[in-house]
């Protein structure tokens, strides 16, 4: 495991480049929209998500529209994306618990974001953070996991244990960051295929960098 100064290091720097305010690129305007695209959003590329749930907003506007939809109206809608049959049914079912059990109100703790159908603790990360601003884990998809694993934090490909790497690395009060920034740099120098490392503020310091050789 890296050594907190390393942690701390990395976070540094990658702040100072990516900026501390950073949020999700999923589009919404509330609570309901925030929910409903970052339950979708898996499997499926931000841009692919924001396409559907610009005109599923138009159509649906509260939990109550999702609880009482036609099953196959809520389909079509979703058709686009990946496994679109098992979202439409995770959705309703969530906005009908949503209402009955929260009284029409997102949850507000990660244990009762992860009772509702379809939630991981990803999308129970990612909607805490960014809509009430509530860490109590980190949210490692594809891109922070693979920076994780590139910047040696973690060994596994298990979102999980790479979470708890990532936990045990950093205080509480940079739990958000983390995962932001994390998911930027996969996105920007870090990406899974044609790294550039040349260019990467971790360049110095990351035990996976091949530019290291060019440095001095």
């Amino acid at each position: 495991m890296p050594s907190r100064d390393y942690a701390r290091l990395v976070l540094r720097r990658l702040s100072r480049r990516y900026g501390v305010e950073l949020h999700t690129q999923l589009k919404h305007k509330n609570m309901t929209h925030l929910f409903v695209a970052v339950l979708l959003s898996p499997q499926s590329t931000d841009v692919q998500t924001n396409k559907t749930t610009q005109k599923l907003f138009r159509k649906f506007n509260t939990f109550a529209d999702y609880a009482n939809s036609d099953p196959k109206t809520l389909r079509r809608y979703l058709k686009g994306m990946n496994y679109y049959k098992t979202k439409a049914k995770h959705l309703r079912e969530s906005a009908r618990m949503i209402g009955e059990r929260f009284h029409g109100r997102v949850p507000r703790t990660l244990k009762e974001m992860m009772e509702l159908p379809g939630v991981g603790r990803k999308v129970a990360n990612v909607v805490l953070n960014e809509g009430y601003g509530i860490d109590e884990g980190i949210a490692v998809d594809t891109h922070a996991g693979r920076v994780a694993r590139r910047l040696g934090f973690s060994r596994s490909k298990d979102p999980y244990k790479t979470e708890m790497s990532l936990l045990h690395a950093y205080p509480k009060n940079d739990w958000g960051r983390v995962s932001n920034t994390f998911i930027e740099l996969g996105r920007d120098a870090c990406k899974a295929r044609n790294r550039e490392c040349y260019r990467c503020v971790l360049k110095d310091i990351c035990p996976s960098s091949n530019a290291k050789e060019q440095l001095g």
